[in-house]
């Protein structure tokens, strides 16, 4: 028969709440007995109250869900979340807190259901999870504290972000402002089937809102510099990943008509677009601009002009609004800024000549 807490009580000859108490709150007995009462446990085969229930009974898991859509290896690969990461755990530990990764299935809805309902959490911290995810309703019959890393000073929900469409609009009236005209951009979203670069048609329609907002920001400086949008051809790219990147930019770079300019809405995405080029042996900022968005560390070593944001620092502000959340409801909704680094991936159309 399998040990449980009130076979250890019996063994002893305490109450239930004093073997809870050996483990749980040590302070509440004397050295002798809690060694007694963890010997006679080991003994038995028990192993201790089981960690979520414990939780339960606390009222605090002692742990942040961290939720987002790619394979569990993307948070330990990808520059930008490694760093996100390392800012949200940073300020998680000085709460006594840990972090739950959840990595979310995009085709096995139930799973990812079953996740989210079955965390012992004391929150959760939403990275990038599409609007259309079934995570997202789901969160919300829960009544836990969740913040996002998006910046939408209107929700009901804590976030931290930046403003990704007047960041893009930046970035993309820098490339205006050296004489570009033929342009492309290189997305990157999560969307069912996304196996492959898909041409974007309906940027209003992209179902993330981060990636859309850098999009219509693009558009915002494409058409205030008199270029027709529909001339703009979008590729979303499968992944968040230089190969993914080099994939989708070598559509673009093999056209008889090639672009003069590249945005890539992430750093990661650039630095396959200038794979790409090496392929090529076409020279960023001189045969074809290209610019990202991040700042990650490679991008200094590589000449990417891109937009800086705030990579630790969002993780910091994420933890501290889930588990210190400021009393003022308005003062839940973070803005971080942005600037505009340029660098030798950026040039005049001219030189190509």
């Amino acid at each position: 028969m399998k040990a449980t807490l009130q076979t250890v009580a019996d063994a002893v000859g305490v109450s239930r709440s004093t073997v809870s108490n050996a483990y749980s709150r040590p302070d509440q007995l004397s050295t002798p007995l809690r060694e007694r009462i963890l010997a006679t446990a080991a003994e038995l085969g028990y192993p201790g109250p089981h960690a979520a229930a414990r939780s339960l009974r606390k009222g605090r898991a002692g742990a942040v869900g961290v939720l987002f859509t790619a394979n569990l290896s993307y948070a330990f690969v990808d520059p930008y979340a490694v760093q996100f990461l390392r800012g949200l755990a940073e300020s998680a530990e000085r709460h006594d807190t840990g972090l739950l990764l959840l990595p979310l299935s995009h085709d096995d809805a139930e799973s990812a259901e079953r996740k989210v309902r079955h965390a012992v959490v004391d929150g959760f911290c939403v990275y990038n999870v599409p609007e259309w995810h079934r995570s997202r309703s789901v969160l919300a019959t829960l009544g836990l504290p969740i913040v996002t890393t998006e910046y939408r000073p209107q929700a009901d929900q804590a976030g931290v972000g930046v403003d990704d469409r007047a960041a893009c609009r930046t970035v993309a009236e820098h490339l205006m402002q050296w004489g570009h005209r033929d342009v492309a951009v290189v997305s990157v979203f999560d969307a069912p089937g996304n196996d492959r670069p898909t041409e974007v048609t309906d940027i209003d329609a992209v179902p993330a809102y981060e990636a859309r907002q850098r999009l219509l920001g693009i558009r915002d400086a494409v058409v205030g510099a008199g270029v027709d949008w529909s001339t703009v051809t979008v590729l979303n790219a499968s992944a968040n990943s230089r190969d993914a990147g080099r994939t989708a930019a070598s559509q673009l770079l093999d056209r008889t008509a090639r672009p003069s300019a590249i945005i890539a809405c992430t750093d990661v995405i650039a630095l396959g677009v200038i794979d790409a080029m090496n392929d090529r042996r076409l020279r960023p900022g001189v045969d074809v601009s290209v610019t990202g968005f991040d700042d990650i560390p490679e991008a200094s070593a590589y000449g990417l002009s891109t937009i800086r944001q705030p990579a630790v620092d969002r993780g910091v502000i994420a933890a501290e609004l889930l588990l210190d959340p400021p009393p003022d409801p308005a003062d839940r909704h973070v803005l971080l800024p942005t600037e505009l680094v340029i660098r030798s991936s950026t040039g005049s159309p001219t030189k190509r000549r």
